[in-house]
């Protein structure tokens, strides 16, 4: 495996070359990229000399597309890693400012990304670098806390640079995780899905992926492989194994329907159209009229397909099947009747009315559907909703072999 070590200027870089060393010693490849300022505390030479890679100073060396090495680094990591990462990189990286390699190859990799921050106390405080480092959790990047004591700047406090072995270690669990859900295969997708109209309109819904991207993060976190398939969304996703992007129903069938086979569970927690127009407009329809009238037919059905394949003996019992469902009214009576007509073993149903849960909000109150009936979950964040769901997958999964192959 090949970690990307990025290397930024302060203090704590001497320690950078013994986190390159123990991951080192860990059987990783290691490519050093270091900013302008971090040359100023460790020489570049001292990374070559341990990684036996050249180290990467420069945005725009000379060479045969040297422009675009990030881009092809970029897609070859398996990891990311910032130690020391300093109040400016964490600034950067959280407002997608990409004006030096480093911050240019966050902003293309979709590799797994851990900060290692350190900084003076007061600038680890500050409200500016706090709001950073939370849109970057948010984002799915995993961070290794700061240390106590003495500060280079002579002040006694938070923000010296973790232990290199502890550094090294959280890259390890990052990359070989033990959790519950190691071994495991799980695909989720999120989001909506827009069926053009024309070149200009479509039909869509609300979802902002929230909910799936939650499910997804979840299940990286305890050791799954994820695969995410996302509709259109404005939100970050968090960062997986492998990220799918799709715009309609008919394309997030068909890379559903490529992955599903291999996975041990499937959750489907985007809100896919339940129907699409029949014929798609070449050029923008003109408003010629007082009224629009629209020919629409039915979506592929992903969740009942998966369903009905499952029931007909091809590839056992697995994948385990969740699926959500968005209701108005009749919630539990209806999740319940999807369950058995999609034949799924659990359903999330939830009442997508309600302004505090749901659709383009933080929050959700869900009702997990199962077998042996309704668990009602409280007005509570998305992030625990996800645990909510795991914990109900795990219960179901220990109680089947995983199918040959795919752990």
């Amino acid at each position: 495996m090949l970690i990307a070590l990025g290397v930024t200027g302060g203090i704590g870089a001497y320690k950078a070359v013994e986190v390159a060393r123990g991951l080192q010693k860990r059987g990783y490849e290691v490519v050093a990229i270091m900013t302008a300022a971090a040359t100023r505390f460790v020489g570049p030479i001292t990374f070559e000399a341990i990684t036996r890679r050249a180290v990467i100073t420069d945005q725009f060396t000379p060479g045969t597309n040297a422009d675009i090495e990030h881009i092809a680094l970029a897609s070859s990591i398996d990891l990311l890693l910032v130690a020391p990462a300093t109040a400016n990189i964490v600034g950067k990286m959280a407002n997608g400012i990409a004006d030096d390699f480093l911050s240019t190859l966050y902003t293309a990799t979709r590799a797994p990304v851990l900060l290692a921050p350190a900084m003076n106390t007061q600038m680890f405080e500050h409200e500016a670098v706090r709001k950073n480092l939370e849109t970057l959790a948010a984002r799915g990047v995993r961070m290794v806390d700061p240390g106590e004591g003495y500060l280079a700047c002579g002040w006694i406090g938070k923000g010296r640079l973790a232990e290199p072995e502890e550094i090294v270690a959280a890259a390890d669990r990052l990359l070989r995780p033990s959790g519950p859900l190691a071994g495991r295969r799980v695909l989720v997708t999120a989001g909506p899905t827009h069926e053009d109209l024309d070149p200009v309109r479509f039909v869509g819904n609300r979802s902002s992926g929230r909910m799936g991207f939650a499910i997804a993060a979840e299940a990286a976190r305890r050791g799954a492989r994820v695969t995410l398939v996302a509709g259109p969304t404005a939100v970050e996703p968090p960062a997986v194994n492998e990220l799918i992007r799709v715009r309609s129903a008919s394309a997030m069938h068909r890379a559903v329907m490529e992955h599903a086979p291999a996975c041990d569970v499937v959750v489907m927690a985007a809100a896919v159209a339940d129907y699409m127009p029949a014929r798609r407009a070449a050029q923008k329809i003109s408003k010629d009229g007082d009224t629009l009238t629209l020919t629409l037919e039915k979506t592929p059905d992903i969740l009942a397909e998966l369903g009905a394949r499952r029931a007909s003996g091809a590839g056992g019992e697995l994948p385990l099947l969740v699926g959500f469902a968005a209701e108005t009214e009749d919630v539990l009576a209806r999740a319940s009747a999807k369950r058995d007509r999609k034949r799924v073993d659990l359903i999330v149903a939830n009442d997508v009315s309600r302004e505090d849960a749901g659709f383009e909000v933080e929050t959700n109150a869900v009702s997990i559907v199962g077998p042996d009936g309704a668990d009602e979950r409280p007005l509570q964040s998305k992030a625990k909703v996800a645990g909510d769901v795991l914990d109900r997958v795990e219960r179901l999964l220990a109680a089947r072999p995983a199918a040959a192959g795919r752990s």
